[in-house]
């Protein structure tokens, strides 16, 4: 974000100064006052998704979740920040695993899945009110020797706002996934406190289980 960061307020700033150079972790617990999704027909491709941590396929309100973010070296040698998070619905955990790195050119890509298969391009940005905004751009599949852009015909952009409320004393998400075609897929808000353990590592369990090397 350069100099743009600044603009973020200070509490946002902490959480997302999250790096091997800063030293700490961040892990967020609260509550998704909501989780949404689209009609009936979205829910196979939420179901896929859900094989790999990619989607949650389920709805609810007033749910527990666990957010964990942990800088680490990766074995390709770069510095990624994990961003799992973990949701506990009628007895069961769901886990939507992200895992953000700064590609080449600068900008900032997200390793969706326990097997990093899809590889979404993110557009960061600081709003004048200090919150952060997040969009979702391009992505590309790969599997094995395989790769290709992922039509976004038969995927969908996410709208993520976060901010620091001061009033409440923590931290306001709220997510929307739509498709160009046919509207509202999945969504979500929430709220949520965190801490920042120091010199923490990253748990085995959150981490990828492969790394693709392809941004």
């Amino acid at each position: 974000m350069g100099a743009e960061f600044e603009r973020l307020h200070p509490m946002l700033q902490r959480r997302f100064g999250v790096g091997l150079d800063a030293g700490y972790a961040c892990v967020g617990h609260g509550t998704m006052h909501r989780i949404r999704r689209g009609p009936w027909w979205t829910v196979p491709f939420l179901q896929i998704g859900r094989m790999r941590n990619i989607l949650v396929p389920d709805t609810g309100t007033e749910v527990p979740f666990t957010i964990h973010n942990y800088p680490y070296r990766d074995p390709l040698g770069r510095e990624a920040v994990t961003f799992v998070r973990e949701y506990e619905l009628r007895g069961r955990t769901r886990r939507f695993d992200a895992t953000m790195i700064r590609a080449r050119d600068g900008h900032v890509v997200d390793y969706l899945g326990t097997h990093q298969h899809l590889a979404v391009d993110l557009e960061v940005r600081a709003e004048p009110d200090g919150s952060l905004r997040i969009r979702s751009d391009a992505q590309r599949f790969y599997e094995g020797p395989f790769g290709f852009c992922f039509p976004m015909l038969f995927s969908g952009r996410a709208d993520l706002h976060e901010w620091y409320d001061d009033a409440a004393g923590a931290y306001r998400i709220e997510l929307e996934v739509t498709n160009p075609v046919f509207g509202f897929l999945f969504g979500y808000d929430g709220t949520f406190t965190c801490e920042f353990p120091e010199g923490a590592q990253a748990p085995d369990r959150i981490l990828p289980r492969r790394y693709e090397r392809r941004e």
